[in-house]
């Protein structure tokens, strides 16, 4: 039970940051991702970052999709499977971007996992 609450909150967080990624203010998407606000004010960066947000959105989406939809061995490894693709992402962000990705993203995903794995 508490590998599923983790991997949903996992989802969760991936939707909220879709938000930030494609409605949130120029100032909450500075904020969020340690940017100059002048530089998420530019057209090209706005594209960019709505872009991203489209893939944070579906992947919340799938990992709920797999939760409701899926059951027994094969439920488990596909949520095994998101929260490493989003490990793996959160380590890219946090060498290319920013570290604290690692954190935000990164650290619930690995609990999940390893809850994951647990179970």
């Amino acid at each position: 039970m508490l590998a599923y609450f983790i991997t949903g909150l996992v989802a969760v967080e991936a939707i909220g940051i879709m938000f930030i990624e494609i409605f949130g203010s120029p100032k909450q998407q500075a904020k969020a991702f340690d940017l100059d606000e002048s530089f998420v004010k530019i057209p090209a960066t706005k594209s960019l970052l709505g872009n991203q947000g489209i893939y944070n959105g579906l992947l919340g989406v799938l990992i709920f999709g797999t939760m409701f939809l899926l059951d027994g061995p094969q439920q488990i490894l596909m949520l095994e499977m998101e929260m490493a693709f989003i490990i793996i992402a959160a380590i890219y962000g946090g060498l290319t971007a920013t570290r604290k990705i690692i954190l935000i993203q990164g650290l619930p995903a690995m609990i999940a996992l390893i809850a994951l794995y647990l179970k």
